[in-house]
């Protein structure tokens, strides 16, 4: 078997974004995380929305936007043929 192919283990310092902190083993000394056992939902039991970059927002304006479309669409249809309605 090779000699020295492993790397360093150290005891790591886990410092979460909610303020918990603990320590685990890991090639790195230091790690900062967003979500923990303490914070995250599913062992919590609370409902959070994490959301890092305005993505749900943007979800939500897109699906708005989608249906708004497809309103727009069935009324223009309903004025030209009178007799069919199409979605996409």
């Amino acid at each position: 078997m090779k000699k020295d192919i492993h790397p360093k283990y150290f005891e790591t310092k886990v410092a979460c974004s909610c303020g918990n902190k603990f320590t685990t083993k890991s090639t790195m000394k230091e790690i900062q995380v967003e979500v923990c056992s303490a914070c995250h939902p599913f062992y919590t039991g609370k409902k959070k929305i994490i959301d890092s970059t305005g993505r749900v927002d943007l979800f939500n304006r897109r699906v708005a936007a989608k249906k708004g479309a497809i309103k727009k669409k069935v009324r223009k249809t309903k004025k030209n043929d009178g007799a069919k309605e199409t979605k996409s």
